[in-house]
């Protein structure tokens, strides 16, 4: 399990086939009831999830998480979380931009439809990993 952005990096260069990273930035909405209670920490929250942003890179345009958290801010800092996976590319190339963009949409639609987010890794703010659980 990839349990820090660092990793993520490293195992999408270590595939057999070139990878192209996929993000979606999506910003927390809690339920009113959840700001009742004072929460403790490792609490369960609920709430839903927005898509605010999505963008494609390779590994190699990476350097960080840091570095990705303030591109993200520069274009909008109405995010809590960030949504990753991995797009296989094949004979050893990578996929394009446009190729990337139908599964971006997928994921999109993953988000807003309430759909299982288990096959994507991901983090808060602070690079922590975070499970979403579909209610």
């Amino acid at each position: 399990m990839i349990s820090n952005f660092e990793q993520l990096l490293v195992a999408a260069t270590e595939q057999d086939q070139p990878q192209r990273l996929l993000f979606l930035f999506a910003k927390a909405e809690g339920s009113s009831d959840s700001k009742k209670k004072k929460k403790k920490k490792n609490d369960e929250q609920h709430g839903t999830l927005s898509p605010v942003m999505c963008v494609d890179k390779l590994p190699e345009e990476i350097e960080s998480f840091k570095t990705l958290s303030e591109e993200a801010d520069s274009i909008s800092k109405d995010w809590d979380f960030v949504i990753a996976v991995g797009l296989s590319g094949k004979d050893g190339v990578a996929p394009t931009v446009d190729e990337a963009e139908p599964f971006l949409n997928k994921m999109t639609n993953d988000l807003s439809s309430g759909q299982s987010m288990a096959q994507y890794v991901i983090f808060d703010r602070e690079e922590n990993p975070v499970m979403i659980e579909v209610c």
